[in-house]
């Protein structure tokens, strides 16, 4: 899994990964901040290089069962190239519009509608005082369940419309809810 984000996505995911018990999750902050393109292309290597030396070494463990990338809409260029390259190399996305706080603000509320990132924030700072793009996942653990249920309603809603991945949508869910699988 890795994340554009340096704090916000992997201290959460770090967090969940621990609440679940899910040892088999690995998260990796890209080198390149804040470039979707860059970090599907990064993930694609990784896999790559994980699927050769598990050839190599005839052991399937080494390579991954499932690839996942995290990062925000935002106002990224080339947002829509890197979610084509990650379906071409059967790599997951949990894509926030317009951002990753979106997902954290679901655990404590319904969707706030259309907005942008700063505004989110804003919202989540009512909930989480002195929100500073650093997660303690105790703080969502018990909004988890809702979080889910509201993100749902949301892709289903986007989907329903034909504007998957519009403002506000999060993927957020499909990775933690294959990461508490297992």
């Amino acid at each position: 899994m890795l994340c554009e984000g340096k704090n916000t996505e992997p201290q959460y995911i770090k967090g969940f990964k621990r609440w679940c018990r899910n040892p088999l999750v690995d998260v990796e902050i890209a080198p390149d901040h804040g470039v979707p393109r860059t970090l599907v292309e990064r993930a694609r290597d990784l896999a790559k290089e994980a699927k050769e030396r598990a050839r190599r070494e005839q052991d399937d463990n080494l390579s991954y069962d499932e690839v996942w990338c995290v990062f925000d809409r935002d106002e990224h260029p080339h947002v829509d190239d890197a979610c084509q390259m990650a379906r071409d190399n059967d790599i997951e996305i949990a894509l926030s519009n317009p951002c990753f706080e979106l997902w954290l603000l679901l655990h404590f509320r319904e969707s706030p509608g259309l907005q942008n990132r700063w505004d989110v924030v804003r919202m989540l700072k009512k909930f989480v005082p002195g929100y500073d793009k650093h997660v303690d996942f105790d703080v969502y653990a018990s909004g988890y369940e809702a979080a889910v249920v509201r993100a749902r309603r949301l892709d289903e809603a986007a989907r329903t419309d034909g504007e998957e991945d519009r403002n506000p949508t999060t993927g957020v869910h499909r990775m933690t809810e294959s990461i508490r699988e297992g």
